[in-house]
Order: C-alpha cells, then structure tokens, then sequence
C-alpha cells in the first residue's frame, strides 16, 4: 500500500457555483500530494471529493448551498422510461445515422420527465469547480517522503520483536533501505469481458445449461440489453462508437489536441467560459493530474485502481470524454463533457448510464465494487435535484456517515430546512469518529529528512510558544475529525510552513 501525503489548509470561503453569491461556500481544503485509492475510498465516504490535487469537504450546517455524497448502487439500478428513450435514441442514429428532435433531444430542458439535467443530461458537468486557496502547498519529494513513511510505519513492527528503546527518534533518510516489492501477483484465473459477454449472450439465446441457475427470466430489457444491440451489429451500422479507457497518467492521449479542442468547445458552448481562461494548463490542473496512485492488486478489476478518461469515439471523431476514478468500492464520476453539436444524443445522460455499465461489469470478477459515485446532491438548488433521479439513489449523512436511500421523505425534509441530518437515530455515532485518545497516532512530516508520529513529536524541543503549540495541536485534532480515525493514522499529513 502506498502512503497517502496530505496539507490541510484549513477552513476555505469562497463564491458558490451553485447560487452564485461571494463568500458563502463554506468549506475545509487540503492538498493531496498523493493518494492511496483506499485512503480515498474513505475519504469520499466521509463528504470528500477531489478536483485535482484539491480536495475538499463542504461545512454543510454553514455553507448557503449544503452538498451531500451521492451514490447509485448498480447492481439495483433500474432504468427509467427516459432513459431507455435516450439509449433507443443512440441505437438508431448509430445504426441510421438519423438525427431525431423531440424532447429530451436539446441542450436545455431534458426529458418530460425530468431525468436529463442541464446540457442535455450531463450528470456531473454542471458541477463546479472549487474555488482554489491563495496558499500554495510545501514543496516536498513525494518519492522521498514516501519512503520515510513508509519507514516508519514499519519501525513499530520491528519494534514489537526487539528489546529496542521506547525512544523512537526522527527518521533519517540516509537509514533507508529500498523499497520491499510488490506480493506476487495471484495465478487464479479470472473471467475476461470476452467470456462474460458470450455468457450472458447464451443467457439471452436460452442456452442456460451451462449457466448457474439464477439467471433472470425476466423480459424487462437491462442496461446491458439495450448496450449490447448494436454492439453485436457493427458490421451493418451506419456509425461506429467506440467507448476507450485511458489512465489519466498518458498525457500523450488525455491531452490531445482532440480532447483540448473539445473541452474547448464544451465550456465555451454549455458553460460560457472565457476562451483566454481555457489553456492547456488549466485542464490538466482540473481534468488530467490526480493524485491518486495507481495500483493493480491481483483480487482488483482488470484496469486497476486510479484515475481514467473514457473517450467515446464515433467514427474517428471524439465526442465525449468522462473522467472518472476507479476505487475498491465505487467508480466515482469527477466530469464529463461532450460535444454541443450531438446534444440530441443526450451525451451527458448517456455518458452515466454507460458509467454504470462499467461498474456493473467491474462488480462480475469484483463484487465489492458495485457503486456509481456522482459527486454532490444539492437540493437547494434545483438544477442539481436531477442526480437525485437515478433508481437506487443514496445519500451520505454528514454527521454519521451512513447511507440512506434518496426517498420523498428525506426530499420533503430538505424542502422544510436545507441541512438535514439524515439519520433519524438521535444516538447514532460515527463508527470512525476521531477521538483525543487517537491523536498520538497521528503521522506528520516535519521536514524533508524527519517522520514521525504525534507522540513523538510532542516530546521534541520547540521553540515555539505555548500559544502557537497549542494553535497547532488544534489544527491537527481538526484534520483528524475531518479525515476520521482511519485515515488520520494511515496519512502523512505535512506539518511544514
């Protein structure tokens, strides 16, 4: 497991994107040098969501606009008559090529029954950027300060099995040893796309004796239906999509003059961006560097945890993008935008359904991972209600971190007051709430060359008042609340000025 290294930044203000008035976002910001994608599983199911190397959680009982985490579970997911409107629709213009009006054709109001969102469905586009603190984060070596924490945190094993000094020291970087490599990769075998496509087409032919015994005899067309007509009739179609996974660590893909040209024209035509804003630097801040780390365990999905692109290639032309991170339990969708002139395909809600696709496909070799992460509900605000719209919709409650299923109820709440706990237990707790008993567990980098824990570190000379101490310790507590238990011990948190 790599290690997590985060500069929190505190409490943030800013303008909202969702209500457009100055200094009413509330928020707390920190910087993710890097991210372990577990670390960040836990983070998001805490209220976290990143943009970039930002990450950042709303103070939801301040903020004008409160945000709750949003999931879909997948694996429950039914699709709506509007949605099977809009995937009939891409069938037939990919096998005609036949570009239909009618509603939910546009860009602007949707459906008739409210499932497309603004921009003609998009399901995360329409979510703003955060508005970035002025401070700047440390410079470190991430690859240095990995190795020290990764260091220390082995130093309490070995400890357990010496006669060694309770005195634990700073540790220095010239004590290192290399890396220890990777666990041998499983040799079980897996079911590849192939064979789970040619699985469920004997399933739909009626050549089931080979088959376990649950499959469903339903004829309610699925997601995977109505995905699959046309992929098994390319040869005759008048268009060809093809849907491509791309890590976003291949600049040279992710950042083509195909996909800066469209994200260009995207934001120009749906959000009236200024076109002098719109450089090449300013999406890959947004769109292309995470700081996710990118790992293959052998029991994960074929493309491994990280951050991707999904390019939807019609013909040769591209057409849509969707930026997502793939996690131990969840794709989370991070944004997507698509070309204005195909709006009549509902891009955006098509994008989702085809993200769903993906977790339904992933969750067949890895069960865990069976959720679609969309981002933020606002209720507030009635443009963003249309995430809400998705069959199996969960909301994450902001003091226990539990989910509870999207009903009218929990909707009429938050027509009566904007923040709502959702959990209607009184005496519910956080599970991982932070306490001050943990606060020794804390990992902190206090310089290029020294790692230690927060026991330790309280033992240190400090020329530093009382005061300032004491100011320090608290921003330390607050991180740690924010973060959970968990990750407060697990994370590097960089404690340099």
């Amino acid at each position: 497991m790599s290690v997590s290294i985060v500069q929190y930044f505190g409490s943030q203000l800013g303008k909202c994107g969702y209500c457009a008035n100055t200094n009413c976002s509330k928020s707390h910001g920190m910087h993710s040098y890097r991210l372990d994608c577990q670390d960040y599983q836990d983070l998001i199911d805490r209220g976290w969501r990143r943009c970039g190397n930002y990450c950042y959680k709303m103070r939801n009982r301040e903020t004008c606009c409160p945000c709750y985490t949003i999931k879909c579970d997948a694996l429950e997911f039914k699709l709506s008559k509007s949605h099977k409107r809009i995937l009939r629709r891409m069938n037939r213009f990919l096998r005609d090529g036949k570009r239909e009006s009618g509603p939910g054709s546009g860009t602007g109001t949707g459906d008739g029954d409210g499932d497309d969102g603004p921009g003609g469905g998009d399901v995360t586009a329409s979510e703003p950027q955060p508005q970035l603190p002025d401070k700047s984060p440390a410079l470190i070596n991430v690859e240095e300060v990995t190795s020290l924490a990764q260091a220390q945190k082995q130093k309490p094993a070995k400890q357990a099995t010496s006669a060694a000094s309770v005195s634990v020291p700073p540790v220095q970087a010239s004590t290192l040893g290399p890396n220890k490599s990777a666990a041998p990769i499983s040799n079980a075998p897996r079911k590849k796309a192939k064979q789970m496509r040619l699985e469920r087409r004997q399933a739909k032919l009626g050549d089931t004796e080979s088959l376990p015994s649950k499959v469903c005899l339903s004829q309610e067309k699925s997601l995977r239906d109505f995905l699959s007509t046309n992929e098994s009739d390319t040869k005759t179609n008048k268009h060809q999509l093809k849907i491509v996974l791309v890590a976003s660590s291949d600049t040279q893909r992710t950042c083509s003059d195909a996909v800066i040209a469209l994200y260009r024209k995207y934001q120009i035509a749906i959000h009236h961006d200024n076109p002098a804003r719109l450089t090449l630097a300013s999406m890959q801040r947004f769109l292309v560097k995470s700081s996710l780390e990118n790992e293959n365990p052998s029991d994960g999905p074929e493309m491994g945890y990280g951050s991707f692109h999904q390019q939807y290639w019609l013909d040769d032309q591209l057409i849509a993008v969707g930026v997502i991170d793939i996690l131990p339990a969840c794709v989370s969708s991070v944004y997507f935008f698509y070309d204005p002139d195909y709006s009549f395909l509902s891009l955006g809600t098509y994008g989702s359904l085809r993200e769903i696709d993906l977790v339904q496909t992933i969750a067949e070799s890895v069960p865990a991972l069976k959720n679609y992460y969309m981002g933020f509900y606002i209720h507030s605000c009635p443009k963003m209600r249309y995430k809400g719209k998705l069959s199996a919709s969960y909301l994450l409650c902001p003091e226990t971190y539990e989910w509870f299923l999207l009903t009218d109820a929990i909707r009429s709440k938050l027509d009566e007051q904007k923040y709502h706990r959702l959990n209607p237990d009184p005496s519910a707790r956080d599970v991982n709430e932070f306490l001050l008993e943990h606060l020794d567990t804390v990992m902190l980098l206090l310089d290029a060359r020294t790692c230690t824990d927060y026991k330790h570190y309280k033992q240190l000379p400090n020329q530093d008042s009382e005061h300032e101490r004491e100011s320090e310790r608290e921003t330390i507590v607050e991180y740690s609340k924010l973060v959970g238990k968990v990750c407060a011990s697990r994370m590097l948190f960089v404690n340099m000025s």
